[in-house]
Formats: structure tokens, sequence, C-alpha cells
């Protein structure tokens, strides 16, 4: 931990410091290649006092603040102007880039109480607009790119300690409803302290992202981190990553980044999307700490990156697995430095049966990829129904304890007592002291490395057996190579019985016309292969399979959807029982909106 009481402290100390440094560089999404936007540290305290200072004469000092902004610098000028006005930020996506209307920030906002509202010039009208539809008349709603408001001189520093709150960061609602991740003072300090431990990182650290920045990686890793430890970031927008992946190589290729990452498909995007000529012109040897926080992170992902990317210098040992989430402000275990990621390649009839064990000769496999050593946490693997700790080499759920640790979800007292202070039973009728934070997901503890296997709401349990939905997807896309390209989805679904359900994007152009086949041959392959009776497959268009900011596949959704008729096959082969329950499920719905 760091000498500050709180993360304003240091902010304020960092760019007193820095001054007339780079905090920020901003690739605008131009392909000609606009003028790259700087802001120094100087800029940034300037900005982020007049905004602090608007927030404190508005009554928003201390009270939370929604922030609603496209990828750039207003952004981070706004979270650090909450930071100075000892504000609540609470980071939320743009409606207008989203495709989402208002529904989920209108959630937000709601339940966050938010007191103002702080985006830039061009969204403030229909933001505006939205406020007045909700009534919300008394939220005070500023564009931030202006300069006819606040006065820097004017802004106080406020009267903080390590248990206020810096800010709520509303989970992507992977498997449930977004909730808001209270996140204090300490918990930020905490986890930057342990992010640094875990990376090594230092003041020539330079970092180079593409996430969203009202996403915990993109927020904690990308842009609060560069800030902790002195260093400077290189952004762009996911937008320019995804149309152009080469973009984000060239970050550490043209401007010297050493350290950033992302999600699987980050990866699995650059090994598809860039060209031979492309890669020629990249240099990747001084690519230091390459993190991936998917959950599992696919040694399939890993291997064909590195050797698609070894002739630009990439070294397999700058890969960093890690894992972590909201609840624990963002990382909680990682790879160690110039360390090949460990492997652990196990038996995945015995997986299923929540043990890990060494494959028989000639016999089915599974690669599982260390997600690194935990240092800063206490972490211990529990069986999720009796409460016991599991013995090391033993699947359960992950439960962590450190400083790290939120203190709960916002306005959920229910609900952060069951997930943020759970107890572990000694198997004699008694218990220890709780405090424990459930996370929700499923992993292993052997040698000092923790390997995550799926999530505890998402396993399977079918014909007896456990199944990870990730295997059975990732199994689905390798019947035809042209399946790769596009996300699945597996759930089951319950009538008189357990029913398997796979939808998968296809594209038209890559796998013909024949989908009746394709269907069929999935079908028989997870049958023959996997065991595993798959009845019902559903072939969609590229872009139904719903996923979260971190690029996690939202299950419980597709599920609802599914269940609601909501889905639209290009294909679909689905047994009597399943049909007539999403007949059913659509005649009510139909029934309910007349």
């Amino acid at each position: 931990m760091t000498s500050f009481r709180t993360f304003t402290e240091l902010v304020l100390e960092r760019t007193a410091e820095l001054g007339s440094e780079d905090a920020f560089l901003f690739l605008p999404d131009d392909a000609g290649g606009a003028v790259p936007e700087h802001l120094t540290y100087a800029g940034l305290d300037q900005d982020a006092r007049r905004i602090a200072s608007w927030l404190q004469a508005n009554g928003a000092g201390g009270g939370q603040v929604l922030l609603l902004y496209p990828s750039g610098t207003g952004f981070i000028k706004a979270f650090t102007g909450c930071l100075y006005a000892g504000s609540v930020a609470v980071p939320a996506p743009l409606p207008t880039e989203q495709g989402q209307h208002f529904s989920r920030v209108t959630g937000i906002l709601k339940d966050a109480e938010v007191r103002a509202v702080l985006t830039d010039a061009a969204n403030e009208p229909e933001i505006t607009a939205w406020l007045a539809a909700e009534g919300l008349t008394e939220v005070r709603c500023l564009a931030t790119d202006g300069t006819a408001y606040g006065d820097p001189a004017a802004y106080t520093v406020p009267d903080l300690g390590p248990e206020h709150l810096a800010f709520l960061q509303y989970t992507s609602g992977s498997t449930s409803e977004p909730k808001g991740v209270m996140v204090s003072h300490r918990n930020l300090l905490a986890n930057e302290a342990a992010i640094q431990h875990a990376a090594g990182t230092s003041a020539r650290s330079r970092f180079g992202g593409w996430l969203p920045f009202y996403h915990d990686m993109g927020l904690i890793g990308h842009i609060l981190h560069p800030l902790y430890v002195g260093a400077s970031a290189v952004l762009l927008s996911p937008v320019s990553f995804l149309r152009r992946p080469q973009r984000w190589l060239k970050v550490f290729s043209d401007h010297g980044a050493n350290i950033g990452g992302g999600p699987n498909f980050a990866y699995d995007l650059c090994v598809r999307r860039i060209t031979d000529e492309q890669l020629a012109e990249l240099d990747l040897s001084g690519w230091e700490c390459a993190g991936n926080g998917a959950e599992p992170v696919r040694a399939e992902t890993l291997k064909a990156f590195a050797a698609r990317f070894a002739p630009a210098g990439f070294r397999p040992e700058a890969f960093f697995p890690c894992y972590g989430m909201a609840e624990t402000t963002l990382l909680v275990s990682g790879t160690p430095k110039d360390r090949r990621p460990a492997q652990r390649t196990v038996d995945p009839a015995a997986l299923e049966q929540g043990v890990f064990a060494d494959p028989h000769d000639g016999g089915p496999a599974r690669t599982l990829v260390s997600s690194g050593v935990v240092r800063d946490f206490t972490v211990k693997i529990v069986d999720p129904d009796t409460r016991q700790e599991r013995p090391e080499g033993a699947v359960g759920e992950i439960w962590a304890k450190g400083d790290s640790v939120a203190a709960g979800y916002w306005n959920r007292p229910l609900t952060t007592t069951e997930i943020f202070d759970a107890k572990i039973a000694d198997g004699r009728g008694g218990e220890d002291a709780g405090g424990w934070l459930r996370t929700g997901d499923l992993g292993v503890l052997e040698n000092g490395e923790l390997y995550v296997t799926g999530r505890l709401k998402e396993l399977i349990i079918f014909s007896g057996r456990n199944l990870y939905p990730q295997d059975i997807e990732r199994a689905v896309q390798g019947t035809d190579k042209a399946l790769g390209i596009g996300a699945g989805a597996v759930f089951t679904v319950e009538t008189d019985r357990e029913h398997l359900v796979v939808v998968q994007e296809v594209r038209l152009s890559a796998v013909g016309t024949d989908l009746r086949s394709l269907a069929t041959g999935i079908q028989r392959y997870l049958g023959q292969e996997l065991q595993i009776p798959a009845g019902n497959v559903v072939l969609v268009r590229p872009g139904t399979i719903r996923k979260t900011t971190s690029g996690k596949i939202q299950r419980t959704l597709m599920r609802e959807l599914f269940l609601k008729g909501a889905l639209t096959p290009l294909f679909e082969v689905l047994e009597p029982p399943v049909r007539q329950t999403v007949a059913d499920a659509t005649a009510t719905s139909l029934a309910a909106a007349v």
C-alpha cells in the first residue's frame, strides 16, 4: 500500500509532480491517421479542478455522478473531476453507442440516486431530453468539453478518508441484472498495489488499451493504474479496435506501449483479421505484459496468437493470464512476469466429477491455463453447497478475502450479506468468522496456481454430469472451421427433463446454404465425441449472441431470449417438448402485450 489515504490525494500529487508530461494519448478513430490527442498531467489537473468546482457548487460534491461519454479524454477528465470533488463517479455506457437507447442507464441512474450527469456537447441535448422525459429535472447535466463553467481557483480539496466511496462499478450482468459495486478509496489503492505487484508496473510502463472506459479492466487497468504509478497510456476506442485490430498492436509497435490486454476474443480477432502485410509492419518485441482476463483463458488462443505474431517479435512469456472481477475492484491473481503461463492437461471426465486428474493415454484431454498466483488476497476453494473448504486439486467455488474486496452492492443489503459475508463451515457444525466474497466462479488451486474452470450459475448438470458450457461451445465451433468465427451459447431447458440447447452464429457466405446438414453434423459430433445428446440446435446470424462489455457470453440472457421466442433462427432443430415450451412462452408474451 502507498502512504496516500485516498486515490484523490495520489492523483493530486501525481499531477503536481509530473506537470507537462503526457498522461494520456488518445488515437481518434480515423483511418487516415488523425492527429493524436495529448493530455498532460497539468492539463488533466486543470480540467478536473474546473469540473470539481462545478460539482461542488451544484450540490453534487460527495454525491453520485453519472458519466456518459464516448471514448476519449473527456471521460478521463470527468472521472478525475469526480475524484477531486469527493463525488462518487458512476461510469456507464453511452446509450447512443450501445444501441440500447436509455433502458439500461435509466436503471443505473435511478438505482445509484444520481445527482448530476456529465457528458460532452454532442450528447448533452439528447441526455437532457431523456432526463426531462424521466421526470428527473432536478438532475443537472453538464457538457464538460467547454470552458464556460466552473472556476478551477474555486475548487476546494474534500475531506475524504479511505472508506469513502471512489466510484460505483455497475456489473455487466453476465448472469444477472446489473448491480453497483461500491469501490472505496481503500479498495482502489489496495487493488492498484496488487496490480503493480503482479504485473511489475512502474513509471516507465506505457499502457496500450482499447477496452471501454466504463468497464472495470478498461477503467482501473488502462486509466487509473497509469495514474497510480505515474506512467502514461495510449488509448483508442473499442470501435476503432473492432474495425481495424492492427491499430491496437500498432500502439505497442509505434507508440512504445509495453503493457496492455483484453479478453480472449481480442487476441483471436487479431489472429483472424491482421493480414501478412500488416504483420510485416509490426514490432511487438517490446510488449512485456499482454493481459488476458477472460474466465477461463483458452490455451488455443495463447498458442495461436504467439505463433502468428512470433515474426513480429512477440514472446510467449509476455502473456499475463489473470483473474478478477468488479467485486474485488479488479485483479485477484496474475502470472509472474517473464514466465510462460502454467498449463494443466486434465481428464475431462474427472473434471466433471470435480477433480483434477491426468488424462488416460490416448484418451480425451482438456488443457487449462492458470490465471496465475494469488499474492494480495486470501483465496480458498469451497464446496458451494456444504460451504466446506475443498482440498488442493479439487474443483469448488472461489472465495476471496482482502483489502481490495468491495463493501458490497449499492442499496442491496440482503444480496451484500449473501455474497460478501459468507462463512466457511468446518465440517463439525462450526463456521469461521465470515467476511468471504463468493465469486460465483468455479476453480482449482494446485501447486500455487489458480485455475478457473467456469461460472457456477452456468454449470450444466446434465444426465448426471457436470458440463462446462464453454467446452461444448468450443466443440461445436470445431465441427466446421467457418463456425470458429462466430460466437455460440449453450444452456439447458427443462420440460419433463433437461434438454441441451446449442445456439450458434453462422455466416452464410462461409458455410453455404445447407444448414440442415450443418445442424445435424453438430448433433452427430456432440453425440459421438462427447456423448452429449444435443437435440436442439439453433443457427443464427452473426451478432445474435449477447456478450458483456468484456466479451463474456451472456448465457443466462440467451436462455431467456430463446424461451421468449425472441431469437430469429436461420435454421433450427428442436425437440417437440422444447418447441412447445417456446411456443407457449411466445403466446403468453403476445397475450400480455395486447
